[in-house]
């Protein structure tokens, strides 16, 4: 029989791969709107007006998906670093490996995925995640304490900087755009290189993830982590409600009022992503920690159907790239280009975008269960990278 600690750890996991599996479920309507809706492109931050609500609040919603993977990717490193039984494990060589792997697959098959041809490289969410696992295994042998005031340093302080352009012909150029400045690497030749995740405030993301994981240990009290979380949680909201209503600082794109109310609320939702502005962060990652609270105490269907999608994240990821690749090639090869050069839905039908989006989980739910098992099954050490 499990020791009450080691079933408090594994429903603690369970959580986590629930979280993770939730946001991964959004991500893929932002997907499949990107798939489908491309011809109507949103801006960043979104132009209100301009931008229909349904597309407003579904871009929105999206925006939950990296800053808590990031987050959990820092907090279940600590724990991997930290398991409940045995010797404590190797971070730096876990985070070396797994970063040079995420941004491997960003050059390789999530290029390829996401066009089906290598024009253009574009530098996305996994080249910032693993890039964010490098630099923690830099900074890993600083104290707790460090960390953390660094994390939150670059989080908060980063929009200093927000203004700031290094010109193309710059020596610094390349590494400004790496940092904090989303644009070409290398516009000309016969590979292009376009960074849109400019990694500086990801990093604070995962030291922010890897100091607050303690309150995740085995021998931590559940009491006191759902109360860290709910505190944690309030706090980040209630600074942006602060920061957000007076426009203060945080967000380079201040708040203005409407024509309606709702324009008004868009205005005040409408959040820098790339980078991330403050605003945006304590927005995402103050609903992420109340989720996480809340899924804590959370045992039903749907929540195992989240874990079960966040116990295979990487597998799951290529997956819905790839079906949403081959979903479009069909639909363009059956019903030819209806919006330009692409194949999409109409400026009047978005409705079509959340359809294709709930048809596509249960598609997709089927085989990330069995590749889960067989995971959890086999003893290959490759296995773990998805």
């Amino acid at each position: 029989m499990s020791s009450p600690s080691s079933v408090a750890h594994a429903q603690r996991i369970g959580s986590i791969d629930a979280l993770r599996g939730l946001v991964m479920m959004v991500m893929l309507l932002d997907h499949v709107r990107e798939t489908f809706f491309l011809h109507l492109q949103v801006s960043d931050p979104m132009a209100v007006p301009g931008t229909p609500p349904e597309v407003f609040f579904s871009r929105l919603a999206a925006h939950l998906c990296a800053p808590v993977f990031v987050f959990l990717t820092g907090l279940s490193a600590w724990l991997y670093a930290h398991p409940p039984q045995g010797a404590p494990r190797d971070a730096r060589s876990f985070l070396l490996k797994r970063g040079l792997f995420l941004i491997a697959l960003e050059l390789t098959l999530v290029n390829l995925a996401w066009s089906g041809r290598y024009e253009v490289l574009y530098l996305q969410v996994m080249w910032a995640i693993g890039l964010s696992m490098l630099a923690l295994a830099a900074l890993l042998s600083l104290p707790r304490a460090v960390l953390l005031g660094l994390g939150a340093l670059i989080v908060a302080g980063h929009n200093l900087l927000a203004d700031v352009q290094v010109a193309p012909d710059s020596p610094w150029h390349a590494l400004w755009t790496v940092l904090l400045q989303r644009g070409w690497l290398v516009e000309e030749g016969w590979v292009r290189v376009r960074l849109t995740y400019p990694v500086l405030p990801w990093v604070g993301v995962i030291l922010l993830g890897w100091c607050f994981a303690p309150a995740f240990a085995a021998t931590a009290s559940a009491v006191r982590r759902r109360a860290l979380l709910l505190a944690t949680g309030v706090a980040c909201l209630a600074l942006l409600a602060l920061l957000r209503g007076f426009n203060l600082y945080g967000e380079n794109a201040p708040w203005q009022h409407g024509a309606t109310a709702l324009e008004t609320a868009m205005s005040w939702l409408n959040f820098t992503k790339y980078p991330p502005s403050l605003d945006f962060l304590l927005l995402t990652l103050g609903i992420g920690l109340l989720l996480l609270a809340l899924l804590e105490r959370a045992d039903n269907a749907f929540t195992r159907v989240c874990a079960t999608f966040g116990g295979a994240p990487m597998f799951y990821y290529l997956l819905h790239l790839y079906v949403l690749l081959a979903g479009y090639r069909l639909a363009l090869w059956l019903w030819g280009p209806n919006q330009g050069a692409r194949f999409g839905a109409g400026a009047d039908q978005f409705w079509l975008i959340w359809a294709i989006w709930l048809g596509l989980l249960p598609l997709l739910y089927g085989p990330v269960r069995a590749f889960a098992r067989f995971k959890r099954r086999s003893g290959k050490a490759w296995l773990k990278y998805f």
